[in-house]
């Protein structure tokens, strides 16, 4: 797999991080979507906020990779992570073990936070009316099988920016770790009232174990990071918040 040549980090472009394993930052709202390529199959994390978003990812993997998504990861409910969802069709769609009930519930307040925060009123509109809900639920933690030594870890590692958040573990010789916005780099850490503040230092302690100190830690947002960064945040937030 190739990347578009881009500066690390920077917003636009597809930024290798590991064999067959590489992230996308799109412009609006600094949103990161990631990709994983196994022999028979090809992940995708999260699919930005609207469906022509979607459509354009589906477009970007495709000249990427030489594939079609096979499997798409939602990191947790937001709009800005999973709208663009209803872009692919027949793909299967893996979500914590509540995501499904959390999209049935909110799917039209989730069209309607998308308007707050500057998208189109009539894309989040569509996008909230054919909102795809999972096909797949995960259960504590799941391995996914994309073909060859390509096996994925999609994890829920505890409750925190959400209640429902999921990671994608990417095991090599330096692991690659999908955080969603568990972590976020580029602005604090978010927390709504779907949040579970408290818990959130220790999912971000079970996320560390799972990577190991050597990692790269994917927020929702903003640069690559360190493990360093992920126990600092962990620490402000457990300031922030105190800690169950």
């Amino acid at each position: 797999m190739e990347t578009t040549p881009t500066a690390p980090g920077s917003p636009g472009g597809w930024e290798q991080l590991a064999p067959g394993v590489a992230r996308r930052r799109l412009p609006f709202l600094d949103v990161t979507v990631g990709v994983v390529v196994g022999d028979d199959g090809v992940l995708l994390i999260d699919t930005g906020s609207s469906v022509p978003e979607g459509a354009g990812l589906r477009r970007e993997v495709r000249e990427l990779t030489g594939r079609d998504v096979t499997h798409i990861a939602l990191t947790h409910g937001h709009f800005d992570h999973v709208f663009g969802t209803a872009a692919f069709e027949g793909v299967q769609v893996f979500g914590e073990m509540t995501l499904d009930t959390y999209l049935g519930r909110e799917r039209f307040s989730l069209g309607l936070d998308a308007v707050e925060h500057g998208a189109g009123e009539a894309e989040s509109a569509q996008a909230a009316e054919a909102l795809v809900r999972p096909g797949h639920l995960v259960d504590g933690s799941y391995e996914l099988d994309l073909g060859g030594d390509r096996q994925v870890l999609l994890v829920h590692p505890g409750e925190g920016h959400t209640t429902h958040d999921l990671a994608v573990v990417v095991p090599g010789t330096r692991a690659v770790v999908f955080c969603g916005d568990l972590v976020e780099e580029s602005g604090e850490p978010q927390a709504g009232p779907d949040a579970a503040p408290h818990a959130w230092p220790a999912a971000l302690d079970r996320l560390l174990l799972l990577g190991g100190e050597t990692a790269l830690y994917v927020p929702g947002h903003g640069a690559v990071v360190d493990a360093r960064f992920v126990r600092a945040q962990r620490d402000a937030l457990a300031a922030r918040f105190g800690s169950a």
